[in-house]
């Protein structure tokens, strides 16, 4: 089951997750003066390399200035022009006026195990 909340009343949202894909939603056009930001959650690393994965939860911030992102690894694909952050053990979303700040405790970055990587070359 995906839980998804549109502009969550919370200031503050820690929650535990693995992965994190973030996004802008070109879909939604209304009269605000920034875009929405979404915010992806998942069990594993690198959901965007597998087919059929789901995340757990999903967070649409509307009205969204910017995003900033506090001391952890990202990476940001070209090709699908999302930011994903793996390795983490919780993510803590901070909701000020039109701006996300997103942290986090992230424990070893990159650390895949050697079946996971023969899993991605092979598609």
């Amino acid at each position: 089951m995906i839980h998804e909340i549109k502009d969550p009343k919370e200031k503050f949202i820690k929650i535990p997750t693995v992965s994190v894909l973030i996004s802008q939603d070109e879909s939604e056009k209304d009269d605000n003066t920034y875009k929405t930001v979404v915010l992806r959650l998942f069990k594993i690393n690198n959901p965007h390399k597998r087919h059929n994965v789901f995340p757990t939860h999903v967070f649409r911030f509307t009205n969204t200035e910017k995003v900033r992102i506090r001391r952890l690894n990202v990476s940001y694909y070209l090709e699908g022009e999302d930011i994903v952050i793996n390795d983490l053990e919780e993510l803590y979303i901070i909701h000020e006026d039109n701006k996300i700040v997103l942290k986090g405790y992230q424990i070893e970055v990159e650390h895949r195990l050697p079946e996971e990587e023969k899993k991605y070359k092979r598609r």
